[in-house]
């Protein structure tokens, strides 16, 4: 029986998306997409045998549907089950979020409900937050909602800033969101509950 094949979608360096790669079985991640052709996680995936889809988002201006369609065009060329956001910095519209139901997944770095949106970590020092944290969840057309399918949590030291507590979170993502998908992968669509403690340094 084929496993399911993974897209992840990225901006950036991708550093969710390796942990993505090392974390489930080779050749389950089919391709990187990216909004962005100068993203480092690109030239990695490149690196390392990935196959890689780059889509501007610039030329179609205000048209994200146009946008959308040329990703779902890309991706009919890979054999994609499963969506993982892992830092795609462009909000998805409702239609697309619709067409892929139930087959994509977010990580989001708070404890969900909490902190939807950005500034996330600064928003937990803010409120006084002794836990802070990280989860993935089903996306839906809502921001940062959706069936919840695991969350880490860290602790929320003295003299933290949102420097040093995003890091200790993205640690926590590092490990929660290929677990996460990993169940996906085998089948198991249960919410998987995880308690990580952080380091304290």
């Amino acid at each position: 029986m084929t496993r399911p094949g993974l897209a992840v979608f990225i901006s950036g360096g991708g550093s969710n998306m390796k942990a993505l790669v090392a974390g489930v079985r080779a050749g389950d991640v089919r391709v990187v997409v990216s909004n962005d052709a100068t993203a480092g996680g690109i030239a990695w995936a490149k690196e390392n045998g990935i196959a890689t889809e780059v889509i501007d988002h610039r030329p179609f201006g205000e048209d994200r549907a146009g946008f959308e369609a040329q990703i779902t065009h890309r991706l009919a060329r890979h054999d994609v089950d499963l969506i993982c956001l892992a830092g795609f910095m462009r909000v998805l519209t409702a239609g697309f979020v619709a067409h892929w139901d139930g087959r994509m997944v977010n990580i989001h770095p708070s404890l969900l409900p909490k902190y939807k949106g950005l500034h996330t970590h600064q928003r937990a020092l803010d409120a006084g937050d002794a836990r802070h944290g990280c989860t993935v969840h089903r996306v839906t057309a809502a921001l940062d909602d959706g069936p919840i399918l695991g969350q880490a949590s860290v602790p929320v030291l003295a003299g933290d800033t949102p420097q040093t507590l995003a890091a200790r979170v993205l640690g926590m993502e590092h490990r929660l969101y290929p677990a996460v998908v990993q169940r996906l992968l085998q089948g198991t669509t249960d919410p998987l509950h995880l308690s990580f403690e952080g380091e304290s340094r």
